[in-house]
């Protein structure tokens, strides 16, 4: 299974198991023997790349000191052969938790002098959980036997290893954060949220050869190394990042250590501090030698989410260099605290970028006074306010500030971003398409209606500093209005026509065609079908012909990109490369919105990475590989996995079914659809019994669902009557039984069919995928990675065309009733119901009511 279905299928499995115990608490454990397994595999494929034999390994043993010296000094730390991850497994029954304690507490002692810093302690956190596994010993061993079968399979080894240990790290964890409601916030910064910041800060770095970036508040290090990946596109070699994180709880700090450490990262790039950020700034030297190594820590890029509006203690802080330029946040609300930590470690060309609550744009007090000096300081650069409820656990709005030391510029970019996102069960999330257009306005600074502002200072200073989203960039959609003279005398107003001048700008002419002038401030439809005049008109033509002679090579392109190159082209940087030939298409298109076209993009490529990512790393012959589909079954209160047929680790069924066993497809299809026809033949006759005959006992049992027996039996009466008396009238109860008889009957034939059907064919797909030829799967792969991409895109002007439809129809119908046709209508119903009032009888207190309700319905007022 790829490693989406993989990790989805480790997360089912763990938020079962850990029952009662809290998501908070139980991300903690698993993710902890994931990482041992992570450091075991490690040394063995140590050993292995350097010639060591199976039976040296099953040696490893703390009193081969030599060998033990040998391992620590190239990985860091040391693990004998008995507390090896792939040791447990092989324990089997003899497995128990004493093995767990013994293991970690020897690896507390066997890591290198040069780890201690990296390794140190980064299994507390597990090792004082252990005994809420379990009330007992027995239920420990039980329950950790079960977290180790269950992440077993996740490999560890290669690029490849590393790429699906990362994701299934990064997935677990977002998965407990979904589940861990307002403690989510301590570890986890939404994916989509880091891939902003990430964004944003790479392209700032992007130039450079060597990159250094800080996370001050890291929590689980996931935004931390988002940045990574984001800054790893555009350098050469990724070993030039170094990491600095810093973070105050300890079970959180393990997670950023355990997070860096398995994402490949050379353990001299890893620098990491369990400290209070606020009160302990980041040591300015080596404990172990204070006098020689002292030394600022000014790094490229600092990034930050830390926890809103905390308390802190500003006390004896004044002269803080961090702090004494701009004045001290209050003591309820750390907020500006956190940000000018992030600012001072900044280089004078680096960059910083931290989500804060949006209170910080206009508080006044002592935030309001640090505000005012940042912004006469030249440092906030953009402000962009998210969208509501994009953090697990608050609903509060939250805004990104990006702040610079050194800038040319003196203005301020301004982002409405609120209102750009997908909603996801409670949450809002931000779309790749949404992630896409801010960054790219923040790297050109662009001014774009409803969306963003560039903001002079002056206008800032003369809105006494107050940063409020709202002051200067309005993405409230515009209220609708009613025209008067419209509304009395019908028509379609002009000056509503003219709120659609982007459609008459790209289609000239076409304005005309649609409508014509009844008076000055009025005009009428002309055409009946809009749709067809819209389409049939000179300047949509030449747009749909534009556009298509943009695309016409489109598919060629993705196939050289995708196809050609399967096995070489760079998979973190080629959605940029397709993004930005499809940008450089729409140059000269007008009203497509290039970021809709982005978005079909990347609803595509998630899909197109996993097969790319399975074929570079296992060769093109996976594509032709069939794996056996496993699915958890219930068995007795247990979840079993269980094979359910096969699949394509690349190759979809469906797709292979529809292009190379369409005869076959369609006879399944064919009778599938006769079943429904049965279903719908058999409702439709439950229809249309009498009363009299839905009181038979034979009808409670069809609706009640136990048909067979008694209908058959029925209907074999039935049949003797029929040669006794004659033919039965059509639509006679008699009939109507039969009929059901013999729906049922062949309910009976055609399910048989379909099933023996349906396992022919999945086994003929099997064959069929493990036999294609190379040309075959170049045609497969063309229709699931090409063709959908190049389809929704070619849909793109039918598009725009159904939009302006849609709001001209709108138009036409608005003031289709005029006031006074509304009027007559209430007038006539006001009529109607006082005749019917005339009708009714009641007591005298009822009567008096009606009449009064009479006269007001006939009262001209």
């Amino acid at each position: 299974m790829n490693k989406q279905q993989l990790a989805a299928k480790i997360w089912e499995s763990a938020n079962q198991m850990r029952s009662k115990i809290e998501a908070n608490e139980y991300k903690d454990y698993i993710l902890g023997f994931i990482f041992y397994k992570y450091l075991s595999d490690k040394e063995i494929q140590f050993c292995k790349d350097n010639d060591f034999a199976e039976d040296d390994i099953k040696a490893l043993s703390e009193d081969d000191v030599e060998t033990v010296n040998y391992i620590k000094k190239n990985i860091g730390y040391f693990i004998k052969y008995d507390d090896l991850f792939s040791t447990w497994i092989s324990k089997g029954k003899d497995f128990e938790v004493g093995n767990v304690r013994d293991a970690l507490n020897a690896f507390s002692r066997l890591i290198s002098k040069a780890h201690t810093k990296l390794f140190d302690g980064i299994f507390d956190t597990l090792q004082t959980g252990l005994s809420k596994l379990g009330e007992s010993a027995p239920k420990q061993t039980k329950a950790i036997s079960d977290l180790l079968h269950l992440i077993k399979d996740i490999p560890m080894d290669s690029k490849q290893g590393y790429d699906v240990l990362g994701f299934i790290y990064e997935y677990l964890i977002e998965r407990f954060a979904a589940n861990a409601g307002k403690k989510a916030g301590e570890f986890y910064t939404p994916h989509e949220v880091s891939v902003l910041l990430s964004e944003i800060v790479s392209n700032h770095l992007k130039d450079r050869k060597e990159i250094q970036i800080y996370d001050s508040c890291s929590g689980s290090g996931s935004l931390l190394i988002n940045i990574g990946n984001s800054v790893a596109k555009h350098i050469d070699d990724k070993n030039n990042i170094k990491y600095y994180a810093q973070e105050l709880k300890k079970n959180t700090y393990n997670l950023t250590r355990m997070n860096l450490v398995m994402r490949d990262i050379l353990p001299n790039n890893i620098v990491t501090r369990n400290g209070d950020t606020l009160e302990d700034d980041w040591p300015y030297f080596d404990e172990s030698d204070a006098v020689q190594t002292y030394s600022t820590l000014y790094v490229d890029a600092v990034v930050s989410n830390p926890p809103y509006s905390q308390k802190w203690d500003p006390a004896n802080k004044e002269s803080d260099p961090r702090y004494s330029r701009f004045g001290l946040a209050p003591k309820s609300k750390a907020d500006f605290a956190f940000l000018l930590h992030d600012l001072f470690h900044i280089k004078p060309d680096g960059i910083m970028t931290i989500v804060l609550p949006h209170g910080v744009l206009f508080r006044g007090g002592e935030e309001g006074t640090i505000r005012k000096k940042l912004i006469e300081a030249n440092h906030i650069d953009a402000i962009i306010g998210l969208p509501p409820s994009i953090f697990f656990g608050t609903g509060i709005p939250t805004v990104v500030l990006v702040l610079k030391q050194k800038r040319k510029n003196t203005d301020v970019l301004v982002i409405d971003a609120s209102k750009g996102f997908k909603k996801e069960g409670k949450n809002n999330k931000l779309r790749a398409s949404d992630i896409k257009r801010i960054v790219d306005v923040v790297r050109d600074r662009q001014t774009t209606p409803k969306f963003s502002k560039v903001v002079e200072r002056d206008t800032i200073r003369g809105n006494e500093y107050n940063l409020n989203i709202p002051r200067y960039v309005d993405s409230s959609a515009n209220p609708e209005s009613w025209d008067i003279y419209a509304s009395m005398f019908g028509g379609i107003p002009v000056k509503e026509i003219d709120e659609l001048d982007n459609y008459w700008q790209a289609f000239p002419n076409l304005r005309e065609t649609l409508f014509s002038k009844t008076s000055e401030v009025n005009s009428e439809l002309k055409v009946e079908d809009v749709n067809a005049a819209i389409k049939e008109q000179a300047s949509v033509k030449a747009f749909k012909n534009k556009f298509n002679n943009s695309f016409k090579d489109l598919d060629g392109f993705l196939k050289q990109e995708l196809l050609t190159n399967m096995e070489t082209v760079n998979v973190p940087r080629e959605k940029e490369v397709l993004s930005n030939d499809i940008f450089k298409r729409l140059e000269t298109i007008t009203l497509i919105d290039k970021y809709e076209a982005y978005q079909l993009l990347d609803d595509e490529w998630e899909a197109i990475k996993i097969d790319l990512e399975i074929i570079q790393t296992e060769g093109f012959e996976s594509t032709k590989i069939v794996d056996p589909n496993m699915v958890l079954k219930k068995k007795d209160g247990k979840e079993i996995e269980k094979q359910e047929g096969w699949k394509g680790r690349v190759m979809p069924f469906e797709l292979v079914q529809e292009t190379y066993l369409k005869r076959e497809l369609q006879s399944l299809q064919k009778k599938e659809n006769r079943l429904l026809e049965i279903t719908s033949e058999f409702e439709e006759i439950l229809e249309i019994f009498t009363e009299d005959e839905k009181e038979e006992e034979i009808i409670n049992e069809v609706k009640d669902g136990f048909v067979n027996a008694v209908v058959i039996k029925e209907s074999k009466q039935i049949r003797v009557d029929i040669k006794t008396n004659g033919t039965l009238e059509k639509d006679s109860y008699e009939a109507k039984v039969l009929k059901v008889d013999s729906l049922i009957t062949e309910d009976k034939k055609v399910k048989k069919l379909v099933k023996e059907e349906q396992a022919k064919l999945h086994l003929q797909t099997k064959e069929t995928i493990e036999k294609l030829s190379d040309e075959q799967v170049y045609n497969l792969l063309e229709l699931k990675w090409v063709h959908p991409i190049v389809t929704s895109l070619n849909n793109l002007p039918k598009t725009i065309i159904d939009e302006l439809t849609s709001k001209v129809l709108r138009l036409s119908e608005k003031y289709s009733a005029t006031y006074s046709d509304v009027a007559k209508e209430i007038n006539r119903a006001e009529n109607s119901l006082s005749k019917l009032i005339d009708d009714l009888e009641g007591n005298e207190f009822d009567m008096k009511g009606l009449n009064e309700l009479k006269v007001l319905l006939n009262s001209e007022d």
